[in-house]
């Protein structure tokens, strides 16, 4: 059993909106720096957002979403969630979450793709006419 799973992907128009939610299961949100990835065909794999462990409460945008997306958690809930508005056709790509335990006073753009340690297996997000 995965500990993410992403949900929420779909078609949808330019200048739609979509809401993704990463729920997770046998791990403990609050202690983990949340990061929402997306990957094109034929691309790298990009970082698009992140959120930081309960206590450190960093928030952070790649520079193409930022005032598009907006990044929340529920650790009760187990869920991160990434709300995407105003979508454009260049956000069209598989989406993934990824979990890393935070460590103190890092802000959560710091930590690269790399140093994610668990990851869901993406949603597809495709924004056409």
């Amino acid at each position: 059993q995965l500990p993410l799973v992403e949900s929420g992907g779909g078609l949808v128009q330019p200048g739609g909106s979509l809401r993704l939610s990463c729920a997770a299961s046998g791990l403990t949100l609050d202690s983990y720096v949340i990061g929402w990835f997306h990957q094109a065909p034929g691309k790298e794999r990009e970082k698009v957002s992140c959120i930081g462990s309960a206590s450190v409460r960093s928030t952070g945008y790649a520079d193409s979403v930022k005032g598009r997306f907006t990044i929340s958690r529920d650790n009760a809930q187990k869920t991160v969630y990434l709300q995407m508005n105003s979508l454009k056709p260049e956000d069209t790509a598989v989406y993934y979450c990824a979990a890393e335990v935070q460590s103190v006073q890092r802000i959560c753009f710091d930590y690269e793709t790399w140093e994610y340690d668990f990851w869901g297996p993406g949603t597809q997000v495709t924004v056409s006419s």
